[in-house]
């Protein structure tokens, strides 16, 4: 075979070993460019364009989703102050404060704001990691957290950082998850059970398992039945029926039974029961968090990480919930009305708020017709507070304690998780890691180990070039050469650069075409770089050694194809000088083997035109992409 005046002898691969698509960041970022374009500013109040045109139709709608959401908000806000370890108002308060302030800025009805168990169980590790901070004023620390997080979201929102939380790997979320949701059911078994302990300043969950091993001998007979006689209530119930408020119904239904056991049957041991403490609305508490840089300085890890955790929330609920609807959002707006939201529940005594994926839900399949619904929720869990504030006292420990528990096995899903763990081995390594870190150490290092793992194994896949050389079958095919086989030595190689010469693989690649131009007869080398992307200063580095180095035994390196990024960082880092101008052939995508038959005449100007031997490398990966662990 011809090419040219030239005959084709063998072929070798030379490509990088992810075995997943690469990522095209100059299109990616152009697509963040254009949204940004789309929403060069966000709104102040986007809620004022909900009332231009609002009937009384979508006032009825509304209503009657926030009605729903509230009969869901209500408790489930109470189990999440639990969660996190902090007075159920908390809760409650936060719940309501989110609601209302978050549709103000945010102008959606996809996203319902206030607590979730993701954002509940990151403060509950956050508490017991504040080893500078008396266990007894832990909690005074929360708004201050809140508040950091809340200014980081808003900066967030500002900057655009909606798009890029697309990049975070679902391996890590999973393990976060599933971490969370085990230290849901391990921090209720005590409530359960009836007792309770004091967990060691530094302590983590394997402490808290040890603690309630040992007080198991004190467990507490009635409030064990309670415990047990809730739970299979709401497991039965949950199967039986679809859509009711299952949460309050059991916490109504086994205060009244708790009450009647105390009260009216003066059961033996009954008065022992633990309940809550009543909330009252003219206790509501506000404030602005006392700021202390020094505290700043210890708290900053863990509102980075809820402020990431809400982020990630956020977009993925409304991005969902939009696509079902067939509408767009605006993921950096929402953002900035959960920042805000934030900042008030820090002035207005509530914990972290964040898209809470079973209330938005609710929202959207109950009709809601504007952001107003989730403002209307807000608003009927205020009216729940007067009304039955003092009622809450009513509600046994435990029985909240079983939901809480319920909500925690919810998390954990077995489709994710059997889909990650089969899939590849970096899928595995990043989920174990994740789930173990959070056990041993804390929710908010794990996730950014979990992260920072996820991304060393891309590298280590993205940067590991391997040269496969090929040459003809008796069919006129191509086949591996056979290891000692030298085959011939070219004269001229092509080399077809395919995948990513970022800093993790340029020195691979240098290396291995190192030795690949060592033949003694190599004169000239082309490489073909359409497909080459994401060059940075180490991979020019390396392509200027890897020219210094054949210029200074008497050959010639060539580039081919180049796009204009390619020239443009060429140009500006001096490596044209170094390469030469005529070396270089920019691509033409009106005609491919265009710019390569130029580089090849040119080529042959160093061998005075006579007919040369050609080896040419094309892209390739050293693993197939069938391969699981790839």
């Amino acid at each position: 075979m011809n090419i040219g005046c030239c005959r084709y002898e063998s072929v070798v691969l030379i490509g990088s070993t992810t075995g997943i698509p690469q990522v095209n960041f100059p299109n990616t970022m152009r697509s963040v460019r254009t949204q940004i374009d789309r929403h060069r500013h966000l709104r102040l109040l986007p809620i004022r364009k909900t009332l231009a045109g609002y009937a009384v139709p979508a006032l009825k709608a509304d209503l009657r989703a926030g009605s729903n959401v509230a009969l869901l908000a209500f408790p489930q806000s109470m189990a999440y102050a639990a969660i996190a370890g902090l007075p159920i108002e908390y809760g409650l308060f936060g719940a309501i404060v989110a609601s209302v302030v978050a549709p103000i800025f945010s102008g959606s009805r996809f996203i319902a704001a206030g607590p979730t168990n993701a954002t509940a169980v990151l403060v509950f590790g956050s508490l017991l990691s504040l080893n500078f901070v008396d266990p007894a004023d832990r909690v005074a620390v929360i708004p201050l957290v809140v508040l950091l997080t809340g200014l980081l979201l808003i900066v967030g929102a500002f900057l655009k950082v909606a798009a890029l939380v697309q990049y975070v790997s679902r391996s890590v979320i999973a393990g976060y998850i599933t971490a969370a949701a085990f230290y849901i059911i391990v921090n209720q078994i005590k409530m359960v059970l009836g007792f309770d302990f004091t967990l060691p300043p530094g302590g983590t969950v394997i402490d808290v398992i040890r603690l309630t091993v040992e007080n198991l001998p004190q467990t507490h007979v009635p409030t064990l039945f309670l415990s047990v006689t809730s739970g299979l209530f709401f497991w039965l119930t949950s199967r039986l029926t679809r859509g009711w408020p299952l949460v309050g119904i059991t916490l109504v239904l086994f205060s009244a039974l708790a009450a009647a056991g105390t009260h009216l049957l003066h059961l033996p041991g009954w008065d022992e029961v633990r309940t809550l403490s009543a909330v009252q609305a003219t206790d509501w508490q506000v404030g602005i968090p006392r700021i202390s840089p020094e505290l700043i300085a210890q708290i900053a890890n863990v509102a980075m990480v809820l402020a990431f955790i809400c982020m990630l929330e956020g977009c993925s609920i409304g991005k969902t919930l939009a696509a079902r609807s067939g509408e767009k959002i605006d993921l950096n707006q929402e953002i900035f009305g959960l920042g805000m939201s934030n900042i008030a529940c820090a002035c207005l005594q509530g914990m972290p708020a964040s898209g809470s994926l079973t209330r938005s839900q609710l929202n959207v399949t109950s009709g809601a017709q504007t952001a107003w619904s989730t403002m209307f929720c807000g608003l009927i869990c205020g009216a729940g507070i007067f009304l039955f504030g003092s009622l809450i006292a009513y509600i046994p420990v435990s029985v909240l304690g079983v939901l809480v528990v319920a909500i925690g096995l919810s998390l954990i899903n077995r489709h994710v998780l059997r889909v990650i763990w089969t899939s590849t081995r970096s899928d595995r390594i990043v989920l174990i890691t994740t789930f173990t870190a959070a056990l041993l150490a804390s929710l908010d290092f794990a996730i950014i180990l979990g992260a920072g793992v996820s991304i060393l194994l891309f590298l280590r896949k993205a940067a590991q070039p391997e040269l496969v050389e090929y040459t003809h079958d008796e069919e006129g095919g191509f086949k591996p050469m056979a290891k000692g086989d030298q085959g011939s030595t070219p004269e001229i190689s092509i080399v077809h650069v395919e995948g990513d010469l970022f800093f993790g693989a340029s020195e691979l690649f240098r290396d291995q075409m190192r030795r690949a131009c060592a033949k003694p007869n190599l004169k000239v080398v082309i490489l073909k770089m359409r497909n080459a992307h994401h060059l940075d200063a180490t991979s020019v580095l390396a392509l200027e050694d890897l020219a210094r180095f054949m210029q200074s035994s008497g050959r010639s390196l060539l580039i081919s194809e180049a796009r204009p990024d390619a020239i443009e960082i060429f140009q500006n880092s001096g490596l044209l000088t170094v390469l030469g101008q005529d070396n270089l052939f920019p691509d033409d995508p009106t005609n491919l083997t265009l710019s390569t038959s130029r580089a090849l005449r040119r080529a042959m100007t160093y061998l005075d035109g006579r007919e040369a031997e050609v080896k040419i490398f094309l892209g390739g990966s050293k693993k197939p992409d069938s391969d699981p662990d790839a």
